[in-house]
């Protein structure tokens, strides 16, 4: 099926990559993913493209509705889990555990939390990466230059403003899909 990723891809949707394409190959077993700018639907499909392409598997979490037979069904066989945003649980630590009780895993997830503008990232996935000690690997939804671009891993510190700051400026003057 990679070949017809590729095809997909590279030659109908005119598409590229570039940065760490082997971070699978170069052990990183474990790490959160952050794909931005997220404002669109069609992301999903060019995330599921880009692992296939690459030859790598991650893992999403989505909103609970999402779920639903009968795309709930295929959501699942493509590696998402439903999570309820409205239960009062400690979700950073559980789901910090995924990672400890797996040998290889990779979320994917967007720092936006959402399609809509927001004028901030949201925290969550920064804290996994922390609780669950693995990287951050960051990769452009470049929709003006039909581009994915992949960060080498990048471990947070203890400072979030500066962290922050780095990540974002990995996504300076990207544009996503549905433009704000």
């Amino acid at each position: 099926m990679q070949w017809l990723a590729k095809l997909i891809y590279f030659k109908i949707l005119g598409w590229q990559v570039e940065g760490n394409i082997n971070f699978s190959k170069d052990s990183v077993k474990k790490a959160i993913i952050i794909a931005a700018p997220h404002t669109s639907w069609h992301d999903f499909y060019i995330g599921v493209l880009l692992r296939s392409v690459l030859g790598i598997k991650t893992n999403f979490i989505g909103k609970k509705e999402l779920f639903v037979f009968p795309i709930g069904s295929l959501f699942r066989v493509l590696g998402g889990t439903p999570i309820d945003r409205h239960k009062k649980e400690n979700k950073v630590k559980a789901i910090a555990e995924l990672f400890k009780n797996k040998d290889e895993f990779r979320m994917t997830l967007s720092p936006e939390g959402t399609r809509k503008k927001v004028s901030k990232w949201r925290t969550g996935f920064y804290y996994i990466a922390k609780e669950a000690n693995v990287p951050i690997i960051m990769f452009t939804m470049d929709f003006e230059n039909k581009q994915n671009k992949i960060s080498q891993p990048f471990y947070p510190t203890s400072n979030i403003e500066a962290d922050f700051k780095y990540m974002r400026s990995f996504f300076k003057d990207v544009k996503g899909k549905v433009p704000y």
